[in-house]
Formats: structure tokens, C-alpha cells, sequence
């Protein structure tokens, strides 16, 4: 058809340029926009008196009032009220972006969405970048007069949008129809990967990152990277210890509102996930999938280096750490870095000096429940841990790990000032303050001073009438677990030690000493008198007697 064909609207021509005359390649067409200048509407709607120039549009209007979705995708299960809708639709799987923008070059799959798009150019700002539509609240501006009355809602208490089903509502439209999946139960959006299927393409988007291992965002502190921002966010609050989120029963403070959330529940007790299986109920659902696995079997994370298998996704991140000499968790008061928060906040402890775990028996105060836990076997007189060499017993696996290195002859501590050396760092260490002259440890009683917080310890019940350690056997108590250890043979009636010359038998190493002085014919206590000697001491007070005429008495 020729230019020449063409019915002109003459409503339209009067007074105007050629290229705004409207044209229409039919009658009928004319015919039918006429009505739009003549207000005159022939199609009435029965249901809410609406007014249509067309029968066309009347019959669209309908669909609006049921719930019929005439066209219906061939690709998935989705439907749609209007042939339009559903065109857009199909183009969701071909990937199909026919309307670029020509500023940047960004596709399209519809031209409302690049009509949007175009408001971010300064081409659509005349030409200045201009936002001109300004919120009068908060100053704030935008490209178009849509946004910023979305915007607005944001000011307001007004939520319009409403849930039919629940007494849910919403700023935004697009909110209600995302909430209204949640009732329908409606996930048209499936993982093609492992058959997960979500109520929104986000979500979708968001899932997809597990399989690609896509971890866009990345910490700029540590370099360690994320696979969605809000765990950066939670991330970045163990580098500055931000825990802006407070519990108003107990105090404890959180570094997130969800770890806030899932920490209320432990007040109330409210445990709202069970599992079917064995009824165990968890406050969390990811607790309850976990657990659930226990059931299965199912170890889905695998250690790509050692092949070993976790049941959860966490527990095989902290198994790599192993693998790696990356410590990420970085002390703010010294150069200390640890590879998980936990020892983290240990070590923190050494720093302010608090001692959380507390002996009932005698009040001594220890930074971790494992320090306190080997204490208590002091107490208890148990000793776990055993050498297969000497059968020594030990109430905590480092002592026996020391003890050891007695019969290895193994000496790994050196002094570098006199070339002394010892099994145990902690003897070094000491070892040292006879070099340096130091005493740190100070009795606030008698102000005497000590290499060793142990040996002050010991004093300090010379002042004292505690005795910590008692028998189990009878109601003796003694001030220091070597004398409880010599009581405890007496009941026993072991002697372990016994001279290879004689053949005699004594309970303690020091009884062997003293007896061993008599076949060596070693005297080493001497009297400064008449410098008579004596193989034990007891025989010297005795001896000097003598010469002070002092007499012991004897009391019947």
C-alpha cells in the first residue's frame, strides 16, 4: 500500500506538522480511533462498568476479573492472561536481547527495560546529568519522576500492597507478588545443576554461585572472598570486632541481626525444627538439614586433596585451613594471627588477663576450660596419661610428653649464655632469670621474691594453713601434692626402690639416697665443732648435742 492509501485522522492534521498526522492503514482502524475525539464508547464491562472503544480491548479487560491464563509457554509451566506477556516471557529462554542501548552498548530483552536503562546516561538527563526530580525530604534525586515515587514509599508507614491470603503488607508491588509465591509454593525458576528450583531469578542467580564457585565479593583486608555480600559483611566484622547487635536479656553482642535472632531462641527455648526420624528439634532450620545427614549418611563435601568427607559446608572450609598455612583471624593488640576465631579470642584473653574458669576446691583461676579440666586431676589424683617405659603416671598428655624426653636423653632448649640445656621450654625459661638476676614473682607477705609463679605459689602456704590435697583412702590432707603422693604409698605398702647392693627396699627415691651413703661411706654433714661427720642429718643435730649438754625431752 502507497503512502497514498493511507486514512488520515483530520483531528490530528488541523494546525500540525506532517510528521505528527496520525495514519491508519484501514477504515475500520479510523473508524475505531474516531471514537477516542467523539467520546463515544460502545463496549460497557458487566462486572465494574468500565468503558471500551473496542471489543478487542473489552475482551483483554475480562482476563482481569478471572483467573484465566489463556497462553501458555511450551518451554516451562507458566502462564499468562495476554499473548504480549507471554511473547516477553519466551524470550527469558532464548536469551534473545533485541534492544540495545546506544550509549553503552547494553542489550535488552525489552524496550521499557532499555527506556529505564537510558535514564542512567546523561543523554536522558538533558544532556547534563541533571537528576531533576529531587525528593523534598531527604534531598536525594532521580532521572525519573517513577523513581522517585517509588522512593517516597520509603519515607512513609504506608504499606498499600496487600496480602489477600495473611496480613501481610508491602511498600511495592513487586514485593506482594515475590510474597504471594510463598503461599502458592510457586518456583518457576529451576537450577538446570541439581534440580533446586527458587520463586524468584534472583535467588536463582544466587544459587548458581555454588556450582560456578563464583566469589564476587572479596575482603580488602585479608584478600578472602565471598560468594554473597552479606557473608563479606559478616566477615569484615571479625577484622574490626563491630558487634553492633546486643541481646537485651544476657548482654552478649552479635556481629549480625540473624546470629542475634538465632541466639533469642536459646532464652525462650524454642526449638521449632524437628526431625521425623529420631524427634531431635533445633532452633535453626540449617541445624535440622545438617542433622539430617547424620541420618543419610550423606557426606557431600569432599577435600579435594586428602579426600576426606564432611556433612557440612563449614566444617570442610576449616579442613582446608589445614592444608594451608593461611592464619586469618588477626590479633589488634600484637602480631599474633591464628587460624580460626576461636583461638583467636583465647589468645585475646592472655592480653586483658580475664580468667573465666574457676577451681571450687582452691579458687585458682584459668583462661581456658581444658587448663582447668587438667588442674582437677591434681585434685583428684588421676593420671590418664601413662609411660609404657616406667609406668610413671601423668594428669596431663604435655607432662608425659616432657617426661619422655628423660629417657630419650632429648634436650631441645638451649641456653645461648652458658650452653645448658633442658627438655622442657618452661625450664629455660627460668633457667634464664639466674642470668638476668629477675625475680618477678614476689610474696605480698614476707616480700620474698621467686624465679617461678609455682615455687611463690608454694610458699604462699607456708603462710597459709590450706591443704588442697587430700587422701581418698583416709582423712589426711597435706599442703603439696608431692607429700600426698609419699602418703599415698603408706597404704599401699609399694616400694619401688630398691638398692642393687643390698637388695634393700624404700617407698621413696630420697630414702635410696640417704641408704646408698652408707656403702659409699659418703658423710657430708659435718659438725664445724670437732668436725666429726655423719651420713644423715639427724645424726649431726644429734651429735651436737653433746657438746651444748642440751638433752632432748622425752614426753610420756
Amino acid at each position: 500500500m502507497s503512502s497514498f492509501d493511507t486514512f488520515i485522522c483530520a483531528f490530528l492534521s488541523l494546525g500540525k506538522a506532517l510528521h505528527h498526522w496520525e495514519g491508519f492503514r484501514g477504515s475500520e482502524s479510523l473508524t475505531t480511533h474516531l471514537r477516542i475525539h467523539s467520546r463515544k464508547k460502545l463496549f460497557e464491562c458487566g462486572i465494574c462498568q468500565a468503558i471500551f472503544t473496542e471489543f478487542g480491548t473489552l475482551r483483554n479487560h475480562m482476563r482481569t476479573h478471572s483467573e484465566e491464563k489463556a497462553f501458555t509457554c511450551h518451554l516451562c509451566t507458566a502462564s499468562f492472561r495476554w499473548s504480549g506477556s507471554l511473547k516477553h516471557h519466551l524470550i527469558t529462554h532464548s536469551g534473545e536481547k533485541h534492544f540495545k542501548c546506544h550509549v553503552c552498548q547494553a542489550s535488552f530483552n525489552r524496550s521499557d527495560n532499555l527506556k529505564r536503562h537510558l535514564t542512567t546516561h546523561s543523554v536522558a538527563q538533558n544532556q547534563t546529568g541533571e537528576k531533576k526530580f529531587k525528593c523534598h525530604l531527604c534531598t536525594v534525586s532521580f532521572s525519573s519522576s517513577g523513581k522517585l515515587k517509588s522512593h517516597m514509599a520509603a519515607h512513609s508507614e504506608e504499606k498499600p500492597f496487600v496480602c489477600h491470603l495473611c496480613t501481610a503488607s508491602f511498600r511495592w508491588s513487586g514485593n506482594l507478588k515475590s510474597h504471594l509465591k510463598t503461599h502458592s509454593g510457586e518456583k518457576n525458576f529451576k537450577c538446570e545443576v541439581c534440580e533446586a528450583s527458587f520463586n524468584r531469578s534472583s535467588n536463582l542467580k544466587r544459587h548458581l554461585r555454588v556450582h560456578s564457585g563464583e566469589k564476587p565479593f572479596k575482603c580488602d583486608l585479608c584478600q578472602e572472598s565471598f560468594t554473597w555480600s552479606e557473608c563479606l559483611k559478616k566477615h569484615l566484622s571479625t577484622h574490626s570486632g563491630e558487634k553492633p547487635f546486643k541481646c537485651d536479656l544476657c548482654q552478649e553482642r552479635f556481629c549480625s541481626s540473624r546470629n542475634l535472632k538465632s541466639h533469642m531462641s536459646t532464652h525462650s527455648g524454642e526449638k521449632p525444627f524437628k526431625c521425623e526420624i529420631c524427634q531431635a528439634s533445633f532452633i535453626k532450620s540449617g541445624s535440622l538439614k545438617n542433622h539430617l545427614r547424620i541420618h543419610s549418611g550423606d557426606k557431600a563435601f569432599k577435600c579435594e586433596r586428602c579426600q576426606a568427607s564432611f556433612l557440612e559446608s563449614g566444617l570442610l572450609k576449616k579442613h582446608m585451613r589445614t592444608h594451608s598455612d593461611e592464619k586469618l583471624f588477626m590479633c589488634h593488640l600484637c602480631s599474633a594471627s591464628f587460624k580460626w576465631a576461636g583461638n583467636l579470642k583465647r589468645h585475646i584473653k592472655v592480653h586483658s588477663g580475664e580468667k573465666s574458669f574457676k577451681c571450687e576446691l582452691c579458687q585458682e583461676s584459668f583462661i581456658k576450660s581444658g587448663r582447668l579440666k587438667s588442674h582437677l586431676r591434681i585434685h583428684h589424683g588421676q593420671k590418664s596419661f601413662k609411660c609404657e617405659m616406667c609406668q610413671a603416671s601423668f594428669s596431663k598428655s604435655r607432662s608425659l610428653k616432657s617426661h619422655l624426653r628423660i629417657h630419650s636423653g632429648e634436650k631441645p632448649f638451649k641456653c645461648e649464655l652458658c650452653q645448658a640445656n633442658f627438655n622442657k621450654s618452661e625450664s629455660l625459661k627460668i633457667h634464664l632469670r639466674i642470668h638476668s638476676g629477675e625475680r618477678p614473682f614476689k610474696c605480698k607477705i614476707c616480700q620474698a621474691l621467686f624465679t617461678e609463679s609455682r615455687t611463690l605459689k608454694n610458699h604462699m602456704r607456708t603462710h597459709s594453713d590450706e591443704k588442697p590435697f587430700m587422701c581418698h583412702l583416709c582423712t589426711a590432707s597435706f599442703k603439696w601434692s608431692g607429700n600426698l603422693n609419699t602418703h599415698l604409698k603408706s597404704h599401699s605398702g609399694e616400694t619401688p626402690f630398691m638398692c642393687h647392693l643390698c637388695k634393700a627396699n624404700f617407698k621413696l627415691c630420697g630414702n635410696l639416697k640417704k641408704h646408698m651413703r652408707i656403702h659409699i661411706g659418703d658423710r657430708p654433714f659435718k659438725c664445724e665443732i670437732c668436725w666429726a661427720s655423719f651420713s644423715k642429718s639427724a645424726c649431726l643435730t644429734k651429735h651436737i648435742r653433746t657438746h651444748s649438754g642440751e638433752k632432748k625431752i622425752i614426753q610420756a
